[in-house]
């Protein structure tokens, strides 16, 4: 009978344990799967305003407030544009004096976490940029989808999708340059975002059901007068860009894919993501089966799906701590033909533009300007 009761009890905890451990897994795999827009992905950190100054700002010196470029700053309830390094600013060991470009909105006051975004800009491309564009919605399989469209002279459209921790927003970084260009463009906003329908198990997929609905605006190019089309994408966007090159139904009208820190293994990101949190390593191979179960996820890469028969930009580096560098350097070999691969040192996920505006501005010109 004492062996029948300790038995029962030791089948008891352990599947309590089990049980405990597969409740890890779901809420490590929440740091993907409920990702919010516009909030700071786990792996970038919070930082301390010491304080402010006629356009200077003083932050916890860390790898973070020591990148190169400009950046968004944002807080609870206020953003600012930060730009470079300050070598000769006078400060404290522990802190660092970047250039402080302006506050969008809020107050920036000493003692206040905020974090470094590569959104540059909060609003439209009226707003911020003072370019005209029309609000059109695109038919989804879910329901219409917002997107800007800002009109061109060209016969070849650019469509830019957003990814992680994002919003349409990031696309303002590049609008003006493209608006340059005479493309023109269509920015959207996809299931989850604002606006957008809300996907059936209100989860991300990491580009893989959502490219449906960049399939979706790929077809309204065609119907309302694109000849050719550029599927310009960042982090999971790049990831949908990927899936569209390949399988949307107008791929016939696809010209050239832009890639900016693609995910390319959703595994690789959500262990990222999860170990960002503190989940101990012994508990991110359950976060992984925890998202499959939830989502459906299956194990392939965009990038061995992906058949690119057309020119493709790549733009990332190797201090991205989402999407590994390495998967980056493995697929641009796969594709000698198809893919030049162009490496920004020193930027944080999807904010290769920011690492150094001039250059990767300069790189994307020589990229389109031929696509034209």
């Amino acid at each position: 009978m004492r062996t029948a009761t300790a038995t029962a009890a030791a089948v008891t905890a352990a599947l309590a344990a089990g049980a405990a451990s597969v409740a890890a897994g779901r809420l490590a795999s929440d740091a993907a799967l409920k990702a919010p827009a516009g909030r700071p992905l786990p792996t970038e950190p919070r930082l301390t305003v010491h304080a402010t100054a006629a356009g200077q700002i003083t932050l916890t010196r860390a790898l973070a407030s020591l990148r190169p470029g400009r950046y968004g700053l944002g807080g609870d309830g206020s953003h600012a544009v930060v730009g470079p390094v300050l070598p000769g600013a006078t400060h404290p060991a522990d802190t660092v004096v970047r250039r402080l470009e302006g506050v969008t909105h809020g107050t920036l006051r000493p003692g206040d976490k905020a974090w470094l975004t590569p959104n540059l800009f909060v609003g439209t491309p009226r707003t911020v940029l003072g370019l005209d564009h029309t609000d059109v919605e695109i038919p989804g399989e879910l329901g219409p989808l917002p997107a800007w469209f800002l009109p061109g002279a060209r016969g070849t459209w650019i469509i830019a999708v957003h990814g992680l921790g994002t919003t349409r927003e990031h696309t303002l970084n590049l609008l003006g340059l493209l608006h340059e260009l005479h493309f023109p463009l269509l920015a959207l906003a996809y299931r989850g975002d604002a606006g957008a329908p809300r996907p059936l198990d209100g989860l991300h997929h990491f580009g893989e059901t959502e490219w449906h609905d960049l399939d979706a605006a790929v077809r309204y190019a065609a119907d309302h007068g694109a000849r050719r089309i550029v599927l310009l994408g960042w982090s999971t966007g790049a990831t949908m860009a990927l899936r569209a090159a390949a399988h949307c139904g107008r791929r016939d009208l696809i010209a050239g894919v832009v890639l900016d820190s693609p995910v390319l293994d959703w595994q690789a990101a959500l262990r990222a993501l999860a170990a960002a949190r503190h989940t101990p390593g012994a508990l991110l191979p359950l976060a992984v089966r925890a998202a499959q179960g939830r989502t459906g996820l299956d194990s392939e890469r965009p990038g061995d799906l992906a058949r690119l028969d057309v020119p493709t930009l790549v733009l990332h580096g190797p201090d991205d701590a989402v999407a590994p560098w390495s998967l980056t350097r493995r697929f641009a070999a796969a594709h000698p033909r198809t893919v030049t691969l162009h490496t920004v040192p020193g930027a944080p996920h999807a904010a290769m533009w920011n690492a150094d505006p001039a250059r990767y501005e300069e790189v994307l010109r020589r990229f389109l300007t031929p696509l034209a």
